[in-house]
């Protein structure tokens, strides 16, 4: 907590003393404008300038020591999921909010707020999913990527570019926004997604340093809006990650026998959350189980249907 206390005063400071031509960006909730029929909100948008409209500077990590930021000084103030949970992802299909899971992930843009209420009535923790490092052509907010920034085509989905995630000044209003959308709906922390591009054809040269950077400043700006945040996919840097990210989400471990790669977040009394599409229950549920891994049977589609290795041992 005195971390953030001090990045908080040192981010007023920056305001306060900095001539308007040393900001980088205006404060994002006017660098977005969602159209009503969008959702309709049940709690007020937030208004903090103080924590938005600040030098980029105020974001960026060292390359080389990598200390542990906001996330993990002082007491907490985000809620974090359960280290052995019960839980269900769904983008797809009517959302059954009485399903008996400890968390949900569910998609930032296409849940409505009553959802979110719902499952909190239960005390359900909320996981709300977004692409950070890739543009989609039919998000509400596609018209905040200049073209500069828009690289490769996403391989096998159509609609979806890699984005230039060395342009943190360009790219910080459009995230900040999102993470104030998931604050406005309530969500109790969020799930972005390609965060791990400098590992693939994205038509940009990107390194390891700018992926840590880039990771650390949506990680920091999570946390300075009250939400806990998942690392996606990104399981090579875990080591210089697991300071700042609260949970641990990945796709298909087990199917690339990789899974052993995610354990320093469960050793660190994390959760780590695991799809798997291909290979059946039995293939890894008994192995999830053991390396206390809460892993799923999904299909790709990311539809109603789900088991739980966590219910399957039970009955296998």
């Amino acid at each position: 907590m005195r971390n953030a206390l001090i990045l908080l005063a040192l981010t007023t400071f920056i305001i306060s003393c900095a001539p308007v031509s040393t900001l980088v960006y205006a404060p994002t909730n006017e660098a977005i404008s969602l159209p009503s029929e969008t959702f309709a909100l049940t709690t007020p948008p937030i208004n903090t300038p103080s924590l938005v409209a600040t030098s980029i500077e105020a974001f960026e990590p060292t390359t080389t020591t990598f200390l542990p930021s906001v996330a993990n000084s002082g007491d907490n103030t985000f809620r974090l999921p359960p280290l052995e949970a019960s839980w269900q992802i769904q983008y797809n299909g009517e959302i059954d909010t009485s399903l008996d899971v400890d968390v949900f992930n569910l998609d930032l843009f296409d849940t409505h707020p009553s959802t979110i209420q719902a499952l909190h009535k239960r005390d359900v923790f909320v996981m709300c999913y977004f692409s950070a490092g890739s543009y989609e052509e039919w998000r509400v907010d596609s018209d905040q990527f200049p073209a500069e920034v828009l690289g490769k085509d996403l391989e096998g989905w159509p609609g979806e570019k890699w984005i230039d995630i060395r342009r943190v000044d360009t790219l910080a209003p459009v995230m900040e926004a999102r993470l104030n959308l998931a604050v406005a709906k309530d969500c109790d922390g969020v799930d972005p997604d390609n965060v791990n591009g400098y590992t693939n054809d994205t038509g940009f040269p990107l390194t390891y340093e700018d992926q840590i950077r880039y990771n650390v400043f949506l990680a920091e700006a999570a946390h300075l809006r009250g939400l806990s945040i998942g690392l996606k996919n990104d399981i090579e840097q875990v080591p210089d990650l697991i300071p700042y990210f609260d949970w641990l989400l990945n796709e298909e471990c087990f199917f690339y026998q990789e899974c052993g790669l995610l354990l320093p977040f469960v050793e660190a009394g994390k959760p780590a959350f695991v799809i798997e599409y291909e290979l059946e229950p039995s293939e890894f549920c008994p192995q999830a189980i053991s390396m206390n891994l809460n892993a799923l049977r999904k299909n790709w589609e990311l539809d109603a249907y789900r088991v739980d290795c966590r219910k399957w041992s039970d009955s296998p």
